[in-house]
């Protein structure tokens, strides 16, 4: 694990479902070393994105799901890169609405994606998506939750192909049962941690979506 090290680039675009559109601001994750790297989604911006790995192998694009703000430049990056795009396979009809026809290598629940002598493990997470991912990555103590899990709460479940008590058991039976001290690196936004969050559980499940 000498030299690995995880890397955020934040995009900006909009982010579009059921008829509405947003302006957001995603994260993009690189995770590696000096010469080989995974990149944790494909949002709005390839160049940036590209000018972030800079001369490194791109061992592999993993979308966390399948909304059209998280993989919004995938196939670009699948090509300009030589990388095979990984999506869980529960979010197809997802990716066909910004993808329709372009194929997809599929992820699937405790798959290990290897990078840099270490590996990141996939955890299905659905609710916010049915195809919804978190990648582990024990050794350092990171969990890549995309719209799973935020600080202050779960990913938004108000919309198309979501379900909040779907969301629910997916954060208290896979995420709550990494360690506390586990960081949490997001979709959006700032950061938080296991410890942090557990604690609230009952709270969101009171307060509903």
């Amino acid at each position: 694990m000498s030299g690995l090290r995880v890397e955020r680039v934040v995009t900006s675009g909009v982010f579009a479902l059921d008829g509405g559109t947003w302006d957001v601001d995603n994260n993009v994750w690189l995770v590696g070393d000096d010469d080989e790297v995974v990149i944790v989604d494909a949002a709005h911006d390839e160049q940036a994105i590209i000018k972030a790995v800079g001369d490194r192998n791109v061992v592999a694009v993993v979308c966390t799901h399948g909304h059209n703000d998280h993989v919004t430049v995938a196939p670009h990056l699948s090509r300009e890169l030589q990388a095979p795009i990984l999506l869980h396979p529960g979010d197809r009809e997802l990716w066909e609405m910004t993808h329709p026809g372009q194929a997809f290598g599929h992820v699937s629940d405790t798959q290990r994606v290897d990078v840099a002598g270490t590996a990141l493990e996939v955890i299905h997470t659905p609710g916010h998506s049915p195809g919804s991912v978190c990648l582990h990555l024990p050794e350092a103590k990171v969990l890549f939750t995309g719209d799973t899990l935020f600080s202050g709460g779960p990913g938004a479940t108000g919309r198309s192909f979501s379900d909040f008590p779907t969301i629910i058991g997916s954060i208290r039976d896979r995420l709550f049962t990494l360690p506390e001290e586990t960081r949490v690196h997001t979709g959006h936004g700032d950061g938080t941690t296991i410890g942090a969050e557990a604690p609230y559980l009952a709270e969101w499940i009171a307060r509903g979506h």
